[in-house]
């Protein structure tokens, strides 16, 4: 009856600059989760940070070079200087193609996203150039994902992640965390519980681990930024679990992660942010679930109070919900009139989805005011 809004996974290919959150997060990727968090990418190894773990515009980072390098290269010879000038206009080549890729993704054109993709990966291995790989994998994983096709989504994770392990990065990196999560969704979407619980707990465990053991860093080591990103790692992978909790039928268990994300997302992001609006109405969806109405009503209410002061973009979706648990409360004529608020804003959104929904529960509400025959 719900239409959980959490993005970690389902809607972007991960962006979120710093604390923006991780609503930014799903932009692109409409698969089985939501997600958010987004950190400007630092110059040398990848960090998972931006849409999808590898942002696009990160892209300009591997093209970038250090003053030192760039008199290195003044002293090689000449024969060495044009096969570095090659390989600066090989990247420059992917650069453009990489963006011309995101672009595409951005005008919902993914079969010439795709072509662009391939033509980018073949010139990066021809260059030898691992980052660009590595950036290219990631994209073309998350275009997999966005288009559904998930078997190939998995193995472009997995030799993004390869590469990534391959190349220094840690089993902690968010990065690395990141690919998890997203592989975790692929196994809850194809229905292989087992893999998708033990991803979910691997990276809520490590992000747990991790956070502990960097809490009492001075910020010349790490900076605040930094741990509120991981933080809002966290607060994503709880937010995926926990949706993938309750379509599994286990409102409990996932109503005590929709609560430590709710906590995270207040704390960092603030009360009013757009993530933290959702995670309260997803909260309150868990309660319901559980039979708990009039508890799921505050937290409803409240989403809705906070989702109209802020002209939320998804306000027609916390009107159904709260509608849904007005029902559930047997309080019918506002049930319905809400109803009816959240049916003009989503024709107006043009979102066929939730139109179709709510007008067939609208049909379901008339039948229970009607008098029994």
């Amino acid at each position: 009856m719900y239409r959980l809004l959490g993005v970690g996974l389902a809607r972007g290919l991960l962006p979120a600059s710093g604390r923006q959150g991780w609503g930014r997060l799903a932009r692109l990727l409409r698969g089985p989760v939501r997600g958010r968090v987004d950190v400007q990418p630092r110059l040398g190894v990848p960090r998972g940070r931006g849409s999808g773990l590898l942002p696009l515009l990160a892209a300009l980072a591997w093209s970038s070079r250090p003053a030192a390098a760039e008199q290195e290269r003044e002293r090689r010879s000449a024969d060495g200087a044009e096969a570095e000038d090659a390989a600066d206009g090989a990247e420059a080549e992917i650069v453009q193609l990489l963006k011309r890729a995101k672009l595409s993704i951005m005008k919902d054109e993914p079969e010439e996203a795709e072509l662009i993709l391939h033509d980018a990966l073949r010139l990066a291995f021809k260059s030898d150039n691992k980052k660009a790989i590595t950036y290219t994998y990631d994209l073309m994983a998350n275009l997999a994902f966005i288009r559904g096709q998930l078997e190939h989504a998995e193995k472009l994770f997995k030799a993004t992640m390869s590469y990534l392990l391959g190349g220094g990065m840690q089993q902690e990196d968010n990065a690395i965390i990141e690919i998890s999560l997203k592989l975790a969704s692929i196994y809850a979407a194809q229905n292989r519980q087992e893999l998708a619980l033990a991803g979910y707990e691997f990276c809520i465990s490590t992000l747990e681990e991790k956070i502990e053991r960097e809490k009492e860093l001075a910020e010349d080591v790490l900076s605040a930024e930094e741990k509120a990103n991981t933080h809002l790692l966290l607060g994503m992978c709880l937010d995926t679990c926990a949706r993938y909790l309750l379509f599994s039928e286990q409102p409990s268990r996932a109503q005590k992660m929709y609560e430590r994300a709710l906590r995270i997302c207040e704390e960092i992001l603030g009360e009013r942010h757009p993530q933290t609006i959702v995670l309260l109405s997803d909260l309150a969806t868990s309660l319901d679930a559980q039979g708990r109405f009039d508890e799921a009503y505050v937290c409803a209410q409240r989403a809705a109070e906070l989702a109209r002061w802020g002209e939320h973009p998804e306000l027609h979706v916390l009107l159904r919900n709260l509608a849904a648990i007005l029902t559930h409360r047997e309080q019918y004529a506002q049930a319905k009139a809400l109803y009816q608020e959240a049916l003009q804003r989503a024709e107006r959104k043009r979102d066929e989805v939730s139109v179709q929904h709510i007008r067939e529960e609208l049909a379901e509400l008339s039948k229970k005011r009607s008098p029994v025959a």
